[in-house]
């Protein structure tokens, strides 16, 4: 009888635990996600990066979310559902069949990131290896194909030969495009 209500008690706190979980918006919703969870009582961290805009006119600091189209949220099982009616919500981000846990400490982490970095941002180096051909996209160099020769963080060392001679930059990632 004891073992019984034991674990009664071990299931009555997990529905009462929480834990951070990532959820997935629609597309450029996660602050305006973040905001609704907020407004509903859920502990929800949309990570936002400070970035300088240029228009024509005027530059603008602007806050863009650290992942785009991720929000976490600090929630019990119980809210879990109350999570997924929330406009903006798709749902969660699952790995071997359940909600995605991540823990304190990268939360944390993340959070300490942002205030350290000022230009902390996610670059996706999936697409790109050494040896692969790019073109500039932009700066003083537009246009310009080169030979990737290495990658260091978010910046892409390229030897550049249309020029009559090899001319060797370190370029942003963001700044160039993969060209066949």
């Amino acid at each position: 009888m004891e073992s019984l209500s034991t674990t009664a008690k071990t299931a009555h706190l997990n529905l009462h635990e929480k834990r951070w979980l990532v959820i997935y918006t629609r597309p450029r919703w996660e602050k305006k996600a973040d905001q609704l969870l907020k407004e509903r009582g859920i502990e929800s961290y949309c990570p936002l990066r400070k970035v300088q805009n240029q228009w024509a006119d005027r530059k603008k600091e602007v806050s863009l979310p650290l992942f785009n189209s991720y929000v976490f949220v600090h929630v019990s099982r119980r809210e879990e559902s109350s999570v997924l009616y929330t406009m903006g919500v798709l749902g969660f981000v699952y790995y071997m069949g359940s909600p995605a846990v991540v823990r304190d400490s990268v939360i944390d982490e993340i959070k300490r990131n942002l205030i350290a970095y000022k230009d902390v941002e996610i670059v996706n180096l999936a697409n790109v290896s050494v040896g692969d051909r790019a073109m500039i996209k932009d700066g003083p160099f537009t246009n310009q194909v080169g030979k990737i020769v290495q990658i260091n963080g978010k910046n892409v060392l390229m030897v550049l030969e249309n020029i009559n001679c090899a001319l060797v930059t370190r370029i942003p990632f963001q700044q160039i495009a993969i060209h066949n």
